[in-house]
């Protein structure tokens, strides 16, 4: 077993990990520890034998079964808050559960064995660095806490008692660590006259400020900032007011935005057609668009802002994103856009790190996807783990996430693992890799959760969804997994600093040297005083730098090329000095085409059964119409959503690339990959359009 507390960590990943994670812990062995060992209570929980153990005396639970598949247990779902008439109820009956589990590892041998095997199998996962889940359950696994789901969506009715509702489980979620994301689009427009107080409507746009102040409020306890998405319809009658809302200073700061279309949509914006606007109270026409002006805008806008993306939500709701649309629509996806989410319905997510399987020499290394496969299985079963020992914020977020048992495996160190397989991010080589790659992850999840299904039941709600062959959603691939949907591309940003990488999510690196501020050193920027140095971390991409050591640093003294870099924005690319296969090897985000960005997003999302989260980058120069052939092209290869980001587009960017790393004044950057397209205050604060470092997950 490895053991976290001898792993060489670097100094950066010592800050990052100290900053968000730890909590009084002795070091980082102690905080895996007691991560793995929180989580493996699960396995005790599931055991055929844990009524025997005592495991539900004095506790209060609803077992539900349903139909499922033949040859399988039955589906079920253990629901420890529905029989709970206030929060304060629910609280202490799970402090009961948790307490049951504990006293059942230490009084009964058999439930100490199955814990401590899977609390094995789970830190040495963790220890070595190869997979991390989602950072609230990093946060909050054996903490008072216990939420640890990093995304959610929730509805918002067209009623203030609905309204309130959303923004009370808006709270709840921010304030425990987690993302959360709304369509704003059943909301009745601006101006129709309200009929229960002769009023008139205020619209869609003036409540969606009011979850934008609930966040200010909250500000998740200091751990995490609040984020969220707003999505609203292209049908909406104030799409346009929508569009623009982002070009006004200070306007909605917490949101990421994204417009929901469409086919139709996208066939009107070719034939230059005009759409019907619908008011979504009555279901009745409210005029016409034309689809054509409406897309213009919005590149105009995404051009200005980085603000709106695009949401396909057609083709998310007949993919495997929906796996029971029986059940309702997906309107919206989570804070970063990778997870498609019904709502109420949150997601558990948690990524691998590629660059721990690429063996051999750096630039001539060989992946191994056994390994890859190996891993899969047991992080498959951590996030089914993650599901049971959760403590929900609200009832029917328990319900949903034990029926449908949705979870979101991903990966992160993409650009780690190309530079050690010799393969450029901008090649065709890199694009097979990635298919491929994707294709065996997404091939090995869904065996792994079969194998569980066969051990534990599939999903609750498999009864009915695309899966079962008996049932009116089908759609030709008969399978009983335990898991509605299993695999997602996160934007990893901080437990990919926590592994010790830079290239999180599936990005390229930002820039080879740069520095980064905590959200300390941001709030002190703010203020205008000089960040403290403990708050100021300075990066350089250590992959190039044992490279250019091992090659004599090209012939240069090391200061003096790090110099040159600095001096070249960051960029390797174009440096006389450097062997043109090692400027390869270092493209930079700006060094990537928006064509390759989108292709790259594309090969992974194909093989996904949630979402991508991608930013597609454009130089300053870029213009509008380049932002609306990013926005066609992601379209036309099949992506559920994109966002795209034209450099230098915030009057204010917090984040740049460093100068040496060896010393001098170091400039701000990306926590995730280095960019210097950066929002101090918006939604996942503080975000970065670049790559999407949001700490969403």
């Amino acid at each position: 077993m490895v053991d976290p507390r001898e792993t060489d960590l670097t100094e950066n990943q010592l800050k990052v990990i100290r900053d968000k994670y730890l909590r009084g812990e002795t070091g980082v062995g102690a905080w895996l520890e007691g991560v793995a060992g929180n989580l493996a209570l699960a396995e005790v929980l599931l055991a055929p034998e844990a009524p025997s153990w005592g495991v539900f005396d004095g506790v209060s639970v609803k077992l539900e079964q349903a139909e499922g598949p033949k040859g399988f247990p039955p589906p079920r779902a253990l629901l420890f808050q529905s029989g709970a008439a206030d929060a304060e109820t629910r609280e202490l009956n799970f402090q009961t559960l948790l307490g049951n589990l504990k006293r059942a590892v230490k009084r009964f041998k058999p439930a100490r064995r199955l814990h401590e095997r899977y609390r094995g199998v789970f830190l040495e996962l963790m220890a070595g660095w190869r997979f991390l889940p989602n950072s609230p359950t990093l946060m909050n696994a054996g903490r008072p806490l216990q939420q640890l789901s990093a995304c959610y969506v929730l509805p918002v009715p067209d009623s203030m008692e609905g309204i309130t509702a959303a923004l009370s489980a808006q709270a709840l979620i921010q304030k425990s660590g987690g993302g959360t994301g709304f369509s704003f689009s059943r909301l009745r427009p601006r101006g129709e006259e309200v009929r229960k107080t002769r009023g008139v409507a205020s619209g869609a746009l003036s409540f969606m400020r009011l979850f934008d102040t609930m966040t200010d409020v909250v500000k998740q306890g200091g751990a995490r900032r609040g984020a969220n998405m707003g999505v609203l319809h292209y049908t909406h009658p104030e799409i346009l007011d929508f569009i623009a809302l982002k070009g006004r200073p200070g306007a909605l700061e917490n949101f990421n935005l994204s417009v929901g279309i469409d086919a139709r949509f996208m066939q009107a914006v070719e034939t230059g057609a005009d759409y019907g606007l619908v008011n979504p109270r009555t279901g009745q026409a409210a005029g016409k668009a034309s689809a054509r002006l409406v897309f213009e805008r919005m590149a105009q806008s995404a051009w200005r802002t980085g603000d709106p993306g695009l949401v396909v939500l057609d083709r998310i709701n007949a993919s495997n994103s929906n796996p029971v649309p029986d059940l309702g629509d997906i309107e919206a996806t989570n804070p970063c856009g990778e997870q498609p989410l019904l709502p109420w319905e949150p997601c558990n997510l948690g990524s691998l790190n590629l660059s721990a399987f690429v063996q051999e020499e750096t630039a001539a290394g060989r992946f191994d996807f056994a390994a890859l496969r190996r891993a899969v299985a047991q992080a498959t079963r951590l996030l089914d783990d993650v599901i049971e020992v959760n403590n929900y914020p609200l009832p029917q977020i328990e319900a949903w996430a034990k029926r449908n048992r949705r979870i979101g495996l991903g990966v992160m160190g993409y650009a780690e693992a190309l530079v050690k397989l010799g393969l450029p991010y901008d090649s065709p080589k890199a694009l097979d890799f990635a298919e491929r790659l994707m294709g065996e992850l997404d091939a090995a999840a869904l065996d792994a959760s079969e194998a569980l299904a066969r051990e534990r039941g599939p999903f609750p709600n498999w009864k009915g969804s695309i899966y079962d062959p008996g049932g009116p959603c089908f759609r030709g691939v008969a399978s009983a997994p335990r898991h509605c949907a299993r695999t997602t591309i996160a934007p990893t940003g901080t437990i990919a600093l926590a592994a010790g990488l830079q290239g999180s999510g599936i990005e390229p690196f930002f820039g080879i040297a740069y520095s980064r501020r905590n959200a300390k050193a941001l709030d002190a920027a703010k203020r205008g005083r000089a960040p403290d140095a403990a708050d100021v971390y300075v990066e350089a991409n250590p992959l190039f730098r044992a490279l250019a050591r091992k090659r004599g640093c090209f012939g240069l003294a090391e200061k003096a090329l790090w110099d040159k870099i600095a001096a070249n924005g960051g960029r390797v690319r174009g440096l006389a000095r450097i062997p043109p296969e090692v400027q390869a090897l270092f493209p930079t985000a700006h060094d990537v085409s928006a064509e390759m960005h989108i292709k790259t997003a594309a090969a992974f999302q194909r093989h996904t059964d949630n979402g991508v989260s991608k930013t597609i980058n454009l130089p300053a120069a870029a213009t509008v119409d380049a932002v609306a052939g990013a926005f066609r092209l992601a379209y036309s290869l099949g992506l559920k959503g994109i966002t795209v980001y034209r450099d230098r587009s915030k009057a204010e960017q917090v984040l740049s690339l460093s100068a040496s790393p060896a010393g001098g004044a170091p400039a701000e950057s990306c926590p995730r990959c280095g960019s210097s397209n950066v929002s101090p205050e918006s939604g996942c604060g503080p975000a970065c359009h670049d790559c999407g470092y949001a700490e969403c997950s």
